[in-house]
């Protein structure tokens, strides 16, 4: 009996397993995920039709854990309320008992089918649904295959002495039981595979009944982890009311389920003798009986939720994402429209930059220079919140046009994070300093400076309207304004040189400081022309790759 051979096997099948349930959920996701979310937001009005959106959801994606993502942003986002979403999440564990139900029968034989059938479809599908589609029934496939290969490996190890210990001193100690089981389901993100494995299990009679069904109840614990540690995000208590309520029923139902174990074990055997088809019945009937348990009072347990974990009462750190959501990564096109979205803001706090120079230039305010500088810590912030946020987009599951629109996204972003460099280094320092000298511009020249920057605004006004709509003919305007501040600065250097010219130290001073602040502002304009313009343009092969003459 070759214990470690035995136990590489089994590692090698359970590996293949949770392949074969991560190809189900992500085929599903990159071919419905925006559909999902849709179906998701639309049903949460009522309590039963959350209910059963959760359900159906999940059992499309096959994944407890995707679902409880996707609502605890919509909820940490406070797009959905409380109670629809604890629906939502009551539905969600039920759905994903569906898949175990049915791959309790004996449907191995189907397994090579659905693998040559999968292949076909990923490899000459011309759509790209057809493509995830396929990669989905080859998931199922790899599930089926794995199970098979699960039951033949313990076959011959089904009398040894020591797993017979191992599982003998689990139905003994059911809080270890439970405890190894939730742990090992956080660890997979899987409560299918983990309740799939032990079927298999109970199906060579190596796990009792009663030992079944309490690594079922660990299963069931388990997958209301991943939630609480990766769906709620910063520092406001009311984003994990969702996600801990889930995981607070599910403690509760564990607990009243541990007590009746071992008197409602042999009724279902009872009714059902076939072991694995018993597990499969108990993991339903368990989500089932939380579902009516809980469903009646999810208005008062909301209530208590709210309670416990009251909302911040004061004002949202700016610089804190709002539209990163970690449970669209599994969907490419979903997180980039979000990633967008949050980089609009960046545009929406460097307007609030500009504008705070614009008054220390015209009204001498040193409080609104150092507001001003505090902004551009938000844009840094922001900026690699979003680097990071698309750089955990898997690769092989974008399209082409995904990866242009990311790297659309990410050239916004750091454009606008480097125009605000521009401003916090060399704008806001040149208000700080005419303030200490005491200079004062003419009026012409303070009315010329404020003209600038209210164009300046209105040009990035105009790239946060280019960057969403991808317009090229909003490109070109935008494009030509580089020009315009071009002929701004040479005529603010003009007329610098004819000031000097004139002799008078003072107004040459505050010429010279008038002309950097006109250089700064062109700086600025460029930043926001490559950050919109310039990869619209590119892509419709309207740039020209140098500006210097090429000769014949």
């Amino acid at each position: 009996m070759n214990v470690p051979l035995m136990l590489v096997d089994l590692a090698g099948s359970v590996a293949l397993l949770l392949w074969g349930v991560r190809m189900v959920q992500t085929g599903v996701q990159r071919a419905f995920g925006p559909r999902l979310r849709a179906v998701l937001a639309s049903a949460l009005r009522t309590r039963l039709s959350a209910f059963f959106a959760g359900l159906g959801v999940t059992a499309v994606l096959q994944s407890s854990t995707a679902t409880g993502l996707m609502v605890t942003g919509l909820a940490a986002g406070g797009v959905v309320e409380l109670v629809p979403a604890l629906a939502v999440m009551l539905g969600a564990n039920v759905g994903t008992t569906l898949i175990v139900q049915a791959l309790s029968f004996d449907v191995s034989r189907v397994a090579p089918a659905l693998v040559a059938l999968g292949f076909l479809m990923f490899r000459r599908g011309d759509a790209t649904r057809t493509r995830d589609l396929g990669r989905v029934v080859i998931g199922l496939g790899l599930m089926l295959m794995a199970l098979h290969q699960l039951l033949e490996i313990i076959t011959p190890y089904e009398t040894a002495p020591a797993l017979r210990s191992v599982l003998d001193a689990i139905s003994a100690e059911p809080l270890v039981a439970i405890v190894l089981a939730a742990a090992l389901t956080w660890a997979t993100h899987s409560s299918v595979a983990v309740v799939l494995l032990v079927m298999s299990l109970a199906a060579k009679g190596i796990a009792s009944p009663e030992a079944a069904f309490v690594l079922v109840l660990g299963a069931n614990l388990g997958t209301a982890i991943n939630p609480v540690l990766e769906g709620a995000t910063g520092d406001d208590p009311a984003t994990r009311r969702l996600p801990l309520g889930n995981l607070l029923n599910r403690v509760l139902g564990c607990a009243m389920a541990l007590v009746i174990v071992p008197y409602l074990a042999p009724l279902v055997m009872a009714v059902e003798p076939h072991a694995a088809r018993a597990v499969a019945d108990f993991h339903t009937a368990f989500n089932l009986a939380l579902a009516v348990l809980f469903f009646p009072v999810l208005h008062p347990y909301a209530a208590l939720l709210r309670r416990l974990l009251p909302a911040r009462l004061d004002q949202a750190d700016p610089s804190r994402p709002m539209y990163l959501d970690k449970a669209a990564i599994e969907t490419p096109v979903v997180a980039i429209g979000a990633a967008a979205r949050e980089a609009l803001r960046l545009a929406d706090v460097l307007e609030a930059m500009l504008q705070g120079v614009q008054d220390a230039f015209e009204q001498g305010d040193r409080k609104r220079i150092a507001e001003t500088r505090r902004l551009d810590d938000v844009l840094d912030r922001l900026n690699e919140a979003i680097k990071v946020y698309v750089a955990s987009l898997e690769a092989e599951a974008m399209t082409d046009a995904d990866r242009r629109r990311v790297d659309q996204v990410l050239a916004f972003a750091m454009n606008i994070e480097h125009a605000g460099d521009v401003v916090d280094k060399n704008l806001a320092a040149l208000a700080s300093k005419r303030l200490k000298r005491g200079l004062a511009f003419s009026r012409e020249g303070q009315a010329e400076l404020s003209a600038m920057m209210g164009r300046l605004t209105a040009n990035l006004r105009t790239a946060a309207s280019v960057f969403v709509t991808e317009d090229p003919r909003a490109a070109r305007l935008l494009a030509a304004e580089k020009e315009a501040f071009r002929d701004l600065e040479a005529a603010a250097t003009q007329a610098h040189v004819a000031r000097l010219r004139e002799g008078l130290p003072e107004t040459a001073e505050t010429s010279a400081l008038h002309l950097d602040v006109v250089r700064d502002l062109k700086r600025v304009n460029a930043h926001l022309v490559e950050a919109a313009a310039y990869p619209i343009l590119q892509a419709q092969g309207e740039l020209l790759p140098t500006r210097l003459r090429t000769e014949d």
